[in-house]
């Protein structure tokens, strides 16, 4: 696919990190995007900074997506292209122990349940409404009618102590992409989805401002290059993701080699 001024695009957490270096990149090539945020002071401030439009949408609320993708496509048109990049946890170990008392302490299956709808649900409500609306379009040269990209994390492969809500829902992302591929290949609809290592996203470079040594050694533990990914290596990937029509299907890793330990 092409990406210029004829392509509409949706990004989801667009206002920050992964999201905005996105949303930079496609508005580089002339697409027209919309910023899907529920921030709304950093969402209406970078869709004027990048020439975006903003969409207050919380992934969680079907009744909010629907109003963003009525937003979105009002003002830009049908989307050919989604990016998912809204999503987040909540740790804690499966069971643990009070450190004064010894007292067990049982994940909370509330936050369990929240981890899993805002990246899993949230992700596959995005995917369904923006395939639906992609399916009514004239297909592209090869018979593309849109494309997709989900991030995951390497915690669906590398989950480590404390992540266990975390590691299940970016697993179920990269588990459910090849069988969504196969379910969208009659109406020429791609899928792929990026699992990211450590990148320097705004958590964690609050993490480099309140401990710059436990930055300093997250950034020593990735094999080559030695650093943190930056959030435009990323958009890259996703444009990568987003031009090439035999792309599909695929969880790739982006994480300079690391396999995070159980620690």
């Amino acid at each position: 696919m092409k990406l210029d001024s004829s392509i509409s695009a949706v990004v989801t957490g667009g206002a920050s990190g992964l999201g905005k270096a996105t949303v930079t990149a496609l508005r580089a090539l002339g697409a027209k995007v919309a910023i899907f945020d529920l921030n709304r002071e950093n969402g209406e401030r970078v869709a004027k900074e990048l020439g975006a439009l903003y969409c207050e949408v919380n992934v969680m609320d079907e009744a909010s997506v629907d109003a963003g993708f009525a937003k979105a496509r009002a003002e830009n048109g049908q989307e050919r292209c989604l990016v998912n990049c809204a999503g987040g946890g909540r740790g804690g170990k499966t069971i643990a122990r009070d450190k004064k008392t010894g007292e067990i302490v049982p994940f909370k299956i509330a936050d369990f349940e929240y981890v899993l709808g805002l990246n899993t649900v949230g992700t596959f409500r995005c995917i369904v409404k923006s395939a639906a609306g992609m399916a009514t379009l004239d297909p592209l040269e090869g018979g593309e009618r849109g494309a997709i990209v989900n991030t995951g994390s390497v915690a669906a492969e590398d989950g480590q102590i404390g992540q266990v809500a975390y590691s299940a829902a970016k697993a179920a992302i990269k588990g459910m992409t090849l069988t969504i591929a196969r379910d969208l290949s009659r109406e020429g609809i791609r899928i792929n989805t990026i699992l990211p290592g450590i990148m320097a996203t705004p958590p964690m470079l609050g993490v480099k401002d309140r401990a710059p040594q436990i930055f300093d050694n997250l950034a020593a533990s990735v094999p080559f290059p030695p650093r943190l990914g930056d959030p435009s290596e990323y958009a890259d990937l996703a444009l990568t993701m987003l031009r090439n029509g035999y792309f599909n299907g695929e969880t790739v890793r982006l994480d300079g080699a690391i396999r995070m330990p159980p620690r």
